[in-house]
């Protein structure tokens, strides 16, 4: 296959007229065009006479052209006839990651749903055999539209040589690095000239919290395990985009999309103006506003894998208008439901004589205090808390946040290191329970004992003062409904594990997770 040099106002198959060089690498050029056709701005890469790896080029641009996932810069068209090759792709216009990053990290929520979503638009990526290995921060950016873009997909894999010997490992390592990168303003890789390098301690790369104070333990912890791509911190490795967006779509509150203001740039400054737009656009390039929907493909990708996504981001001023109605109904409907049962039957002339002062209240939602881990047996050195960070997601009333338990290898009954363990809610006062709700993880195979008490002492004598209301065993995944039987009442409500599911991504690894409860009862 032969190539040609090219010169601005070049036509090339009649409709792409080429504008402005924009750079010149490894024996590429890339250009501002227009297609004529369709008036509007387009990316076109050429090629240097005798570059050796234009017919790989091309065979990635044509595997990428078959991506319709609006986060994926996409590919219109290939040529490879005669005398000529050239590559059609999205112009991107936006701000690249390390253009966003020039006035200093983002709000690590934040952080963390922006690197989500590339990751979810990766694994969709993955799901049809293609791999970007070669992301920095030049290959993310934020369209106008209000959404993420990521450039050379395949493309640049091919036109740099890149190899890995697990694809799906390389891309969570890359986006681990821009995870850190967002966190912290600093780059913790080689291939980046514009962010500053991370810092090193004894030969180590520092964790995000080490360079920035404020970061979250969990976010920190899965920045580290994906840029390693080993297991760690009690967490078995990430070996997959799809896996990372899994894990940062529940351990980082849901925040929107919004980048923080870009800095105010001089004429020498480093902004736009002192970078220019060639090394602004080096690796990125599309054409105008686009929006960030949560792809089909991205969704089926994570489903096949045994991930449940984060639900589709919609309009935020409908959504927190429809929530407001929503909350308005329910709560009308809860005092009326509660009012119509303490008639029919719990008011004080069917009490039977009792003098219980819980008996005849009506059954109502009740709202933990607070949240926490409880490791009774404090087995595996985590201060008996059993993931205590992450306990009040368990009761944000976000079903995309979740708690979850500390991983445990080959057995399901903890390893064979304890008995059980579990989440304890403390209600504020006695409660006798009527159901307990529970949003579990997406695998079934727990067993649960939901437990009352009114000692939380982290002590193995202090599950003799509880008293069981309900159990289940392999209970699904997903919604589950426990309805307590009996008197018993207690400030403590235990949700207690004798058995974890395995992880959606491993049969040899268990945890259980809870990303939402509901209690209802009397008090």
């Amino acid at each position: 296959m032969s190539t040609f040099i090219s010169e601005p106002g070049t036509r090339l198959a009649g409709r792409y007229r080429l504008e402005d060089r924009v750079s010149d690498t490894a024996g590429s050029t890339l250009w501002k065009a227009i297609d004529e056709t369709l008036a509007r701005p387009v990316a076109v890469l050429t090629f240097a006479p005798g570059f050796p790896r234009v017919q790989h080029v091309v065979t990635a641009a044509r595997a990428a052209s078959r991506m319709t996932d609006a986060r994926l810069a996409q590919v219109f068209d290939v040529e490879d006839v005669g005398d000529r090759a050239y590559v059609v792709l999205e112009w991107v216009s936006g701000e690249s990651l390390d253009d966003l990053l020039a006035s200093g990290p983002m709000e690590p929520a934040r952080a963390a749903a922006l690197i989500g979503e590339a990751a979810q638009a990766l694994a969709a990526a993955h799901a049809t055999g293609l791999a970007h290995l070669c992301l920095t921060p030049r290959s993310l950016r934020w369209t106008p539209g209000g959404g993420i873009k990521i450039t050379g997909l395949g493309v640049e894999a091919a036109m740099y040589g890149a190899h890995a010997e697990s694809p799906a490992v390389a891309d969570t390592q890359g986006l681990g690095r821009l995870l850190y990168a967002a966190l912290t303003a600093h780059w913790p890789g080689e291939d980046n000239v514009y962010l500053p390098p991370a810092p090193h301690l004894d030969g180590e790369l520092c964790t995000p919290r080490q360079v920035r104070a404020g970061v979250p333990a969990g976010i920190d912890a899965l920045c580290t395990l994906a840029i390693s791509g080993r297991p760690g911190r009690g967490r078995p490795a990430l070996t997959s985009p799809a896996a990372l967006a899994y894990e940062l779509s529940h351990v980082a509150p849901a925040a929107p999309l919004t980048p923080p203001p870009l800095p105010v740039h001089s004429p020498t400054g480093r902004g736009t103006s002192g970078r220019g737009s060639a090394g602004r656009s080096a690796r990125g390039y599309s054409s105008g506003p686009s929006t960030s929907p949560q792809s089909r493909a991205g969704t089926e990708a994570m489903r096949a894998q045994g991930f449940r996504p984060p639900p589709p981001r919609e309009s935020r001023g409908i959504g927190k208008a429809l929530a407001g109605v929503v909350i308005i109904f329910v709560v009308v409907a809860v005092g009326f439901g509660a009012w119509s049962l303490s008639r029919d039957l719990g008011g004080p002339a069917s009490s039977g004589g009792t003098n219980s002062p819980l008996q005849g209240a009506p059954v109502v939602a009740l709202t933990p205090l607070s949240a926490h881990g409880f490791d009774v047996y404090d087995t595996t050195g985590q201060d008996g808390n059993e993931n205590d960070i992450q306990a009040p997601l368990a009761i944000d009333g976000n079903p995309r946040t979740a708690w979850h338990t500390l991983f445990y290898e080959n057995d399901p009954r903890f390893g064979g290191l304890k008995k059980g363990t579990g989440l304890i809610l403390d209600m504020g006062k006695p409660v006798k329970l009527s159901t307990v709700e529970v949003l579990f993880g997406p695998t079934a195979g727990a067993d649960v004992q939901i437990e009352v008490g009114n000692n939380n002492a982290l002590a193995p004598s202090t599950l003799s003062a509880f008293t069981t209301v309900a159990r289940a065993n392999d209970v699904p995944g997903g919604d589950y409904t426990f309805h307590a039987s009996g008197t018993a009442t207690g400030r403590y409500v235990l949700i207690w594990f004798t058995k974890l599911p395995p992880q959606p991504q491993s049969q040899r690894n268990f945890e259980a997770e809870i990303f939402n409860i509901n209690v209802r009862g009397t008090s």
